[in-house]
């Protein structure tokens, strides 16, 4: 019985290592001054004084043209040299439904089964994991909780990365339905083939979506079907259709079937053809969540940089687009997704389009836009300050950050072990 006492502490230390207790609300007011503030609307005040009271807030300014008095706020926090951003978002992503690629229990983003609508991913996400803190302390606040599998996989939520459990993380509920279209092409042992069904599984898709306008249409049901009832806030424009699709034919079949059905919000993600397509995505006002821009091309005649300059040239087509780090390892990757906002830059895109490709445009395409994204009056305060820009990976070092007004720590178990050993070493060199 000993043992098995001792074993469970143990279980119980490894476990708690590493994780933070949720930041309590705001209850003193705070002036942040002399910080260079992007507002993630494309605009940027060098030298602002940004105030929140009980999480919202309610000064944004030019801290040259402004006199407060001395008790105007609790507390001021002078950042002259810093810089001040809207919280990053990670959509598309499974994170917070994954831990360990290498260990199958600590899954939780793939349901068996083709067409799946009504699972719903909010209600796994393990607001005690590990990777959440490292991807908050790069500016990373809010998460698109992705699920994956199948036809239609299910419907995903926004949180935040600061909270007790799933409900107190929920900042949009059940967004919308993944739809993966069709793969053109199919893996095989001599490269890439044809794919065979593609019309067939293309009918599937339709005869679903046919069977569901039908019973959403109807005001009374004899039995209640929870795949149909998913799809209704769909049909019904209330939330968005998202499709998983990357070539030039498969868009443009996404965009006679957003006109077939009369679907009012689709999201592309992916979209590697996007600006082949663009004038049809702008026409119909489909968004695209671009693909990893740390990739190769998927064409060999395409130039190696070439997904480099996806978001420029969708920007400059006048596509609403968003950054996305969907792939391979994605949850833990997903810090990293401030650094393709950089590389974009690098290769054209203006610095606050970039930024904006983080906050307000990704804020706007999940219908979240009304309270977070960017800072401006009324909204949520949930930003984070850096002592240098946030979209390289040489100068990102945050010293603040705030979810709701609340002052969230940006440790995290790299962080401690970092500090752990700097300390060891210092003692050596003694």
């Amino acid at each position: 019985m000993k043992i098995i006492i001792n074993f469970l502490i143990g279980c119980i230390t490894l476990t708690a290592w590493g994780q933070y207790a949720p930041a309590p609300q705001q209850s003193k007011s705070i002036l942040i001054l002399n910080a260079t503030v992007h507002l993630g609307n494309g605009n940027v005040i060098p030298n602002a004084a940004v105030g929140f009271k009980k999480g919202k807030i309610e000064l944004v300014a030019d801290a040259s043209t402004i006199r407060l008095s001395k008790e105007a706020y609790d507390t001021t926090i002078l950042a002259e040299g810093q810089h001040l951003y809207p919280g990053f978002i990670a959509p598309a992503i499974n994170l917070g439904l994954i831990e360990m690629e290498a260990v199958r229990a600590t899954s939780d983003f793939y349901e068996v089964g083709e067409f799946n609508p009504h699972i719903r991913s909010l209600i796994a996400f393990n607001t005690d994991s590990e990777i959440l803190p490292t991807v908050r302390s790069n500016g990373v606040l809010f998460t698109q909780v992705t699920p994956s599998g199948g036809v239609i996989s299910g419907t995903s939520s926004v949180v935040h990365l600061d909270a007790w459990n799933w409900e107190d993380a929920m900042v949009l509920k059940d967004d919308g339905v993944h739809l993966h279209w069709p793969d053109l092409y199919r893996r095989s042992a001599a490269g890439f083939d044809r794919n065979k069904n593609y019309d067939e599984e293309k009918n599937q898709i339709t005869q679903f979506f046919e069977n569901a306008a039908v019973y959403c249409s109807q005001s009374q049901h004899n039995e209640v079907d929870l795949r149909m009832e998913a799809m209704c806030p769909v049909l019904l424009g209330r939330s968005n259709l998202y499709v998983h699709a990357e070539n030039e034919r498969q868009l443009l079949e996404v965009v006679a079937f957003k006109q077939k059905m009369k679907i009012k919000k689709v999201v592309i993600i992916g979209g590697y053809d996007a600006p082949w397509v663009a004038t049809s995505l702008k026409e119909e006002n489909i968004s695209v969540m671009i693909p990893r821009v740390h990739s190769l091309p998927h064409y060999s005649a395409d130039a190696v940089d070439g997904p480099f300059t996806l978001a420029k040239q969708l920007h400059d087509a006048g596509v609403l687009f968003c950054f996305q780090n969907a792939g391979d390892m994605e949850a833990m990757n997903s810090r990293n997704l401030p650094f393709l906002a950089g590389t974009a830059v690098a290769y054209g895109l203006p610095y606050e389009e970039a930024v904006k490709g983080l906050t307000l445009n990704a804020a706007k395409i999940l219908g979240m836009d009304q309270q977070y994204g960017s800072i401006e009056v009324g909204k949520s305060a949930t930003f984070f300050l850096s002592t240098g820009d946030a979209l390289d990976m040489k100068t990102n070092q945050l010293t603040h950050i705030f979810i709701d007004g609340r002052n969230v720590t940006i440790r995290n178990k790299q962080y401690d072990l970092y500090m752990k050993y700097k300390r060891k070493y210092a003692q050596d060199k003694k």
